[in-house]
């Protein structure tokens, strides 16, 4: 991997230096961040990249202390071993092992939990249990900045990715609506820029997130089975066709959870709706 980006500093105490792995799913690559002053934490180590863990280890301005992983995909944990070798870190993360795509590699050092102070003397976060996009989802938050890290809970200008056995639909409906009741006032995502506004942000996704589950269930027949597949090629009628695996993995998310609501019904050869359900949901 090339073309390591140099350490920006987003506000006071506060750095993010972008992992060398763009892609579809990654966007520009995957945000690292530096939190703190004297003592430091960085969240989301990415890629096991020599020179990306250089900038992260350079860029620091002071001891880094803990190493902060919000959820075990590759991409976010695949430096935190050699960074944690390397700075005598501990790595934390909350300490449930996926079942689908995974680190398979990663093991934390150290358990975090809903609730749980990360203090760097000038600056605390606070671990926020949100799974949604994987069960092991932590987001961390500087109360005082009200500046939230949202690993793939939140990403900019694109729809998170929820893919079952680890993703769950309504899991993460429940976690947005915890966000929302936070004084979150911007967002430092996993992938992309920086987003102001926090609550205009994250009402926007929920308004997402109801519009496409009201899709779905109108592309379901009462009496004919449809697939995931066959829903995500009607609702993403132009997407790329390396993306159209995730696409149907998205759309079963949504049929997953309009079973729980009682308004599908999951049978041998698809989905189908029930009848007098309501489509609003909510």
């Amino acid at each position: 991997m090339t073309g390591v980006a140099q350490a920006e500093q987003l506000l006071d105490g506060v750095l993010r230096v972008v992992a060398p792995n763009p892609s579809p799913m990654t966007g520009p690559g995957t945000n690292s961040y530096i939190v703190g002053h004297s003592r430091c934490a960085i969240i989301d180590p990415g890629v096991d990249d020599a020179a990306h863990l250089d900038a992260l280890a350079a860029a620091a301005p002071g001891e880094v202390v803990a190493i902060l992983v919000t959820h075990a995909h590759p991409d976010h944990t695949g430096g935190a071993r050699r960074l944690a070798e390397r700075l005598n870190a501990p790595v934390y993360a909350f300490p449930l092992e996926l079942q689908g795509i995974r680190d398979e590699g990663f093991a934390p050092q150290r358990p975090l939990y809903h609730g749980d102070i990360v203090d760097l003397d000038t600056i605390c976060l606070e671990a926020i249990h949100t799974p949604g996009h994987t069960a092991d989802h932590l987001c961390f938050f500087w109360r005082e900045a009200g500046l939230l890290f949202a690993g793939d809970t939140v990403m900019a200008d694109v729809t998170v990715v929820i893919l079952p056995p680890d993703g769950d639909m309504s899991a993460y409906m429940q976690s947005l609506e915890q966000l929302q009741a936070l004084p979150i006032e911007r967002i430092a995502p996993g992938h992309g820029r920086l987003l102001e506004d926090a609550p205009a942000v994250l009402a926007q996704i929920v308004t997402h997130r109801r519009e496409r589950e009201t899709q779905v269930w109108e592309s379901l027949s009462a009496d004919e089975p449809m697939t995931a597949e066959q829903i995500a090629i009607q609702l993403y009628p132009d997407l790329d066709v390396r993306l159209q695996p995730m696409a149907a993995a998205q759309v079963k998310a949504h049929l997953i959870r309009l079973v729980e609501l009682g308004d599908a019904l999951a049978v041998t050869d698809g989905w189908l709706c029930v009848q007098d359900a309501d489509p609003l949901f909510y």
